[in-house]
């Protein structure tokens, strides 16, 4: 692949490249739409991502190239002009913006090819893969005294800040900070985290896409995440809290009714039970208990279902028809919803077997082609 890419670079910029990097895309295997709510996610990033191509200018020019939009070409732009333009170049360009706004000296251009094996809008991350690679390649660069937890930070906040969608920390962290074969169980209030080695044993991670794409600034996202705020607030007239992940099953439920909505009551429960399901699958892998696990998932996925709604049809079929599925041990959706990917735990005799009578009913009820990928757990952004 790097071959390939460098290759390509020279085409494309006439220009022989200096360096070669790349960042992973991420999958949550349970711990869906708490990050922003103080609430615990376990993540692993995979072998699948993104990978840039770089080389230094003399100027000040940024000029940008991505084999997954060839039909755009170069895009150029300089450092006093990083402008949004509502397409990919924001997340790499937020980025850039971010750090100069912090007072990171970037005093010199560059040209960049892109290039991501992470289907776009899946779910599996690759907008924040994009970024905190790029901050990732200006530490590189510039010989930028930053550590990876603060690229983290800052990618999230490009994305808060330029891109304009209002996403918690988690998605940034996976991909920044993955270790080959573990997960991450991070404390998305305190960031606080620890690594948990994944022992599938005769079992893979098997993703898959519903080719249901769905964009994460127009979807209902940032209303769910104001649906919380608010409920929280709403608590907090009585509880000494900071977030929903505080509080316990019991102390919810002995609260609830201060939040006057029923709808916001179902969004604040499905924070608080799925931050503890968390916890309680994270226990179950470390005590090699794949079944509980499973049935975790699967309560993940009927919680986003039923009390945050952010599934839909596409995530809905899939999951369905990998729990009729023998040698499927959970399944549950991933990612923000309305579309985008699954992710479950299969046992490897069973896979193929899996893949083809899932595919086929998926098909029959939307008309839809799904994809699957069996994955690897892979390591955080790195040059190469």
């Amino acid at each position: 692949m790097k071959e390939q890419l460098i290759t390509r670079f020279k085409e494309v910029f006439n220009k022989e490249y200096s360096k070669a990097y790349f960042t992973p895309g991420r999958v949550n295997l349970i711990g869906e739409h708490i990050d922003y709510n103080g609430g615990s996610v376990f993540p692993c990033g995979l072998t699948i991502g993104t990978y840039a191509i770089v080389r230094l200018r003399e100027d000040n020019k940024i000029r940008l190239f991505s084999e997954n939009f060839k039909g755009s070409g170069i895009l150029e732009f300089t450092l006093d002009r990083l402008v949004k333009e509502n397409q990919w170049t924001d997340y790499p360009l937020g980025e850039l913006k971010i750090f100069l706004d912090e007072g990171y000296k970037i005093d010199r251009g560059f040209d960049i090819l892109f290039f991501g094996n992470i289907p776009n809008g899946a779910g599996l991350s690759s907008s924040a893969s994009l970024e905190v690679l790029t901050g990732f390649i200006l530490k590189s660069l510039f010989n930028l005294d930053i550590e990876m937890v603060e690229i983290v930070k800052l990618s999230q906040r490009a994305e808060n800040k330029f891109v304009g969608v209002d996403c918690g920390i988690m998605d940034q962290f996976a991909v920044g900070m993955a270790k080959k074969d573990k997960a991450i169980l991070l404390d998305c209030n305190t960031l606080d985290y620890s690594y948990v080695k994944l022992k599938l044993d005769n079992h893979s991670i098997l993703i898959a896409n519903t080719n249901k794409r769905r964009g994460l600034a127009d979807s209902a996202y940032n209303e769910r995440r104001n649906q919380c705020d608010t409920a929280l607030a709403e608590l907090q007239k009585k509880l000494d809290i900071k977030s929903l992940g505080e509080l316990s099953i019991e102390k919810f439920e002995e609260n609830k009714n201060l939040i006057k909505d029923k709808t916001r009551q179902r969004r604040a429960k499905h924070a608080v039970y799925e931050n503890v399901r968390t916890a309680r699958a994270v226990e179950a892998l470390s005590k090699n208990n794949l079944k509980e696990f499973g049935f975790l998932m699967n309560e993940s996925h009927i919680s986003l279902r039923d009390d945050y709604e952010v599934t839909g049809l596409h995530l809905d079929t899939m999951v369905e028809a990998l729990w009729e599925e023998e040698g499927v041990v959970g399944a549950r959706m991933t990612g923000a919803g309305f579309g985008g990917c699954t992710v479950s735990i299969v046992e490897d005799k069973f896979i193929d077997q899996i893949i083809e009578n899932v595919g086929k009913k998926y098909t029959k009820k939307t008309k839809l082609i799904g994809e699957f990928y069996k994955v690897k757990v892979g390591e955080g952004a790195r040059e190469i």
